[in-house]
């Protein structure tokens, strides 16, 4: 089992493209989170394995992993029958090449669109230099789509994917400007069960930073609809045990003029947000 320490679902970006290969690959793995801005913020991660940034992670073995690339390299080398890259030499490289470029670079694009997983802003005006960014993504993109056919980047979902999936947000949280093949993309990440999960919880944490406001009119981020559904303060519910974790139920949801009870406001809110991302309670409500 892995440890992995992550910072506000909304707005680490890196934590983002940290995480999505566990859910993605189904990697188990222990989610901790650390708070960004905290005055404790830096001793908690040095506390977790010796880093200074989210996201972290703890191999099983009690190996230190303190950065995303090295997260990917090592998730790729230990499940190497997952799909986690291409399989062909050629198109290993491509992707490997994409997912450093953007390690390291696309700087004006993230300085001036940090993400934001709760609001959209309307009004953004991008400046020459994030205009130059987002002409170098959408040429990697499209020599990958080109190639694979999509709908992802390499056809299958892979780590390249996980590490453009902040780029897509801030693309469509900002409403940038982008051609129809790179907009077809951004949808097919808005839409992926994973990053759906991750901005469920991101909503459910409920933690807003002022720090990430703009000055721009908001608008609703544009993400998928969820299937309607709210909290409710007591049962009687359709189920008696917890869909997540096996335990009694202690906090309760209503959908489809049913009530259903999870172990949590945790896993209350996050269903509330976007039922469809939980495959696990979607049986359930399904009759699964």
């Amino acid at each position: 089992m892995y440890d992995l320490l992550i910072g506000q679902r909304a707005y680490s970006s890196w934590s983002l493209r940290g995480w999505l290969p566990f859910d993605a690959f189904d990697i188990p793995h222990r989610v901790h989170l650390a708070t960004l801005y905290d005055p404790g913020f830096a001793d908690q991660v040095a506390a977790f394995c010796g880093g200074r940034t989210v996201p972290a992670a703890k191999t099983p073995d009690g190996g230190a992993l303190t950065d995303t690339l090295s997260i990917a390299w090592h998730l790729a080398e230990a499940f190497p029958d997952r799909g986690l890259l291409p399989d062909d030499g050629p198109t290993r490289a491509m992707a490997q090449n994409m997912i450093c470029e953007m390690h390291s670079g696309f700087g004006a694009l993230r300085a001036a669109c940090p993400m934001n997983l709760l609001t959209g802003w309307d009004g953004c005006q991008p400046s020459d230099a994030v205009l130059a960014d987002l002409a170098r993504i959408e040429a990697l993109w499209a020599q990958a789509l080109e190639r694979s056919g999509g709908p992802y980047l390499f056809g299958a979902y892979t780590l390249a994917d996980a590490f453009y999936a902040p780029v897509a947000a801030r693309i469509a949280g900002y409403a940038l400007p982008v051609g129809a093949q790179a907009r077809a993309y951004v949808d097919t990440q808005l839409n992926d069960p994973s990053m759906r999960r991750w901005r469920a919880m991101a909503i459910a944490e409920n933690r807003v930073l002022s720090v990430y406001d703009q000055p721009l009119e908001r608008m609703p981020y544009p993400a998928p609809k969820p299937l309607p559904a709210k909290a409710v303060n007591a049962g009687p519910t359709e189920n008696d045990s917890c869909p997540y974790s096996g335990k009694p139920v202690t906090h309760f949801l209503e959908m489809d003029g049913k009530t259903w009870g999870v172990c949590n406001a945790f896993c209350r809110d996050k269903t509330v947000a976007d039922p469809a991302a939980w495959p696990k309670f979607m049986g359930l409500a399904q009759g699964g």
